[in-house]
């Protein structure tokens, strides 16, 4: 069909840039324009203090996050300078330009990114769909501010006084005229940022509601085990735990350019609950870090039946059954992630597979060996679970 049959040509193109794409199209950068796009555009800002304090590599560092009393939300980290810069400086982005550009320079990527959110549309995102932003870096003994009105710089950055420590204050009020609501679920953010600190460890998250008319309330998240914690805190919440002890691991595998961290704990449930993540994004739909993480169970409780003649050896029991009772994470962070789909749900990374499998089945196998009288109670359970089939 020709142009002038349908009477468009290229006149008719509209070019946007800068904030007004944004704003022109908020569903591309944050999802939606309801609850679950406002709480995007918050995992954005939020992500963002979060890995400005991973790159201090301290392992003590702190992100506060306060949803405040007139519908704004401001979120403050401690992080080392060197990944937001003042405005100016030559040696990284400065904080205007990550404001206002997607393209601001050079940024962490693959392993050393933790993301909270599902679009990594960053702040410029942020910025443009907040009536308001307030952005304050600390550096040097200085504290600079810069103001913005819908992605907009309303004056220069300045600075307005002394500062202690290092560290990036974010403050921005969502738009009305773009969201259909701006009040932030306290519980669906507390969930967000527990299960993030659960998977970096060390990392300290607060949150604090000032909305309330009786009063502030405030939650607080640091994990120094890690994933262990999470399994542990999962397990806390049936209560159906065989033993204290949570076993788990890390590892560094080149094969699959990444690394991985993986807490088990078998229960007295016949359920599997499993939980697993991709550079802290969950994935709901597994992919082949579950796949390898099954494998590596199998091999080990089947070799261990088998030397001792158990009855779990005999006939070879699918993985999904010797899983049952399992409460678990397995959380990989890889250089290269490679997600099917386009949630970012499913994990495709081929090598993971193979490398998660053989690091599980390793682990495990040698607890078997530290454990016989634990293992021998596992592997009769997992026996009795089978022939009940």
């Amino acid at each position: 069909m020709s142009a002038e049959g349908t009477g468009y040509d290229a006149a008719r193109i509209e070019v946007l840039e800068g904030p007004e794409a944004v704003r022109k199209r908020p569903g591309m950068w944050v999802g939606s324009t309801g609850e679950r796009g406002l709480h995007q555009m918050v995992f954005e800002v939020v992500g963002r203090a979060v890995n400005q304090v991973l790159a201090g590599g301290s392992g003590s560092g702190f992100v506060d996050v306060t949803l405040t009393s007139d519908g704004g939300v401001r979120v403050a980290d401690d992080g080392p300078e060197g990944l937001f810069e003042a405005a100016g400086d030559a040696d990284g982005p400065d904080l205007e330009a990550l404001l206002t550009s997607f393209h601001a320079g050079p940024e962490l990527s693959g392993r050393h990114i933790t993301d909270l959110g599902q679009f990594r549309a960053g702040l410029f995102a942020a910025n443009a769909l907040s009536s308001r932003l307030t952005a304050e870096v600390r550096r040097e003994g200085v504290r600079r501010v810069q103001e913005y009105a819908r992605g907009v710089a309303v004056v220069p950055p300045a600075a307005v006084g002394p500062a202690t420590g290092n560290g990036t204050t974010i403050a921005f009020w969502p738009d009305t005229e773009i969201f259909e609501t701006t009040r932030c679920s306290f519980a669906v953010l507390a969930e967000r940022f527990r299960q993030v600190a659960f998977l970096n460890r060390g990392l300290g998250i607060s949150l604090t509601d000032e909305r309330p008319a009786g009063g502030a309330r405030a939650v607080s998240f640091r994990f120094p085990e890690g994933v262990r914690d999470f399994v542990a805190a999962l397990d806390a919440e049936t209560g159906a735990g065989l033993g204290a002890d949570v076993i788990g691991f890390e590892r560094e595998d080149p094969r699959m350019a990444g690394t991985m961290e993986v807490a088990l704990l078998w229960t007295g449930s016949r359920e599997e609950r499993m939980r697993s993540f991709a550079n802290s994004l969950a994935t709901h739909e597994g992919g082949t870090h579950v796949d390898g993480f099954r494998d590596g169970v199998a091999a080990a409780v089947t070799a261990y039946a088998r030397e001792r003649g158990l009855p779990a050896a005999d006939p070879d029991p699918r993985a999904d059954r010797i899983c049952r009772g399992l409460t678990a994470v397995v959380s990989v962070k890889l250089d290269r992630p490679e997600f099917l789909g386009a949630t970012r749900g499913l994990l495709g990374n081929t090598d993971v597979r193979d490398c998660v499998a053989e690091a599980v089945r390793e682990h495990l196998g040698n607890w078997f060996e530290e454990e016989p009288e634990r293992a021998g109670e596992f592997v009769d359970r997992i026996a009795r679970g089978i022939h009940q089939d």
